[in-house]
């Protein structure tokens, strides 16, 4: 089994591989609560399954980022390890600001999606700035938004755990990742769930995310494949058998029997 939190860990493969994709994991240790390591797992998995190497590159503060990336996800984390993050973060800024540009597929996840976005500001009106990748601006509240979510995406239903105490807003022409069914997503007020800019998404979708949502999961994949070969990419037939009947079976429990698809 490959180990995900170090550089050069690779997801192993009985055929010739296709190409190698290179994985980066954001802050492993310091943004990776509510199961989010999971889809850097998850991803590496599919990966193999389709025929392709991963290889995971744990990003820890104090290093300089991967430029070779072709496939980046970062997670949630406590105030504390936002804190730890954030200077390292900047030290990469432009690293990641050219990586987004040139078309690598990202996810982030709750604080990770606030860091990328225009600024974060604090119950008190501290201004904190962001990357600005996503035209979004997060200001904090006193009460969190708790619970399990359902999206509306072009990648189909997608269904997650939400636990944030930040209210996200996009901007005019931020489009957003999809549109809240069940639950609060961005700010329990505008219906809009994440924020997506070319092939960067972001959200607060816990989980983690991908196991249960594998088509949002392979089209990252397909996203990376195509980057790092130059050929468009060529996916195996999965059996995603399990991941669907978990889905469907939390789509209606949340929204009823006749909304499952």
């Amino acid at each position: 089994m490959p180990v995900f939190d170090e550089p050069g860990a690779a997801a192993p493969s009985v055929r010739p591989s296709k190409g190698t994709i290179n994985l980066v994991h954001l802050y492993p240790r310091e943004m990776s609560i509510y199961g989010d390591l999971g889809n850097t797992r998850c991803l590496a998995a599919r990966i193999a399954r389709h025929g392709y190497t991963a290889n995971v590159i744990g990003h820890h503060p104090g290093s300089l980022l991967d430029r070779s990336a072709h496939l980046v996800v970062g997670g949630g984390g406590q105030d504390s390890g936002q804190a730890r993050v954030e200077e390292d973060l900047f030290a990469n800024a432009d690293t990641l600001r050219g990586l987004a540009a040139d078309g690598v597929p990202m996810m982030m996840i709750c604080g990770t999606y606030q860091l990328f976005g225009n600024a974060f500001v604090t119950v008190e009106g501290q201004r904190l700035p962001g990357l600005g990748i996503l035209d979004v601006t997060t200001q904090g509240n006193a009460k969190r938004m708790i619970g399990p979510s359902v999206l509306e995406t072009e990648f189909g239903t997608i269904v997650g755990y939400e636990n944030h105490s930040g209210s996200t807003t996009l901007s005019a022409g931020q489009s957003p990742f999809g549109v809240v069914r069940h639950g609060f997503g961005n700010n329990g007020e505008d219906q809009t769930g994440g924020a997506r800019t070319a092939n960067v998404f972001g959200h607060y979708l816990h989980g983690p995310v991908l196991p249960a949502n594998p088509r949002f999961a392979d089209a990252l994949v397909a996203y990376a494949a195509e980057l790092a070969t130059g050929r468009p990419f060529e996916p195996e037939p999965q059996d995603d058998g399990v991941a669907d009947q978990a889905r469907t079976r939390q789509i209606r429990r949340l929204l009823g029997s006749d909304s499952a698809r």
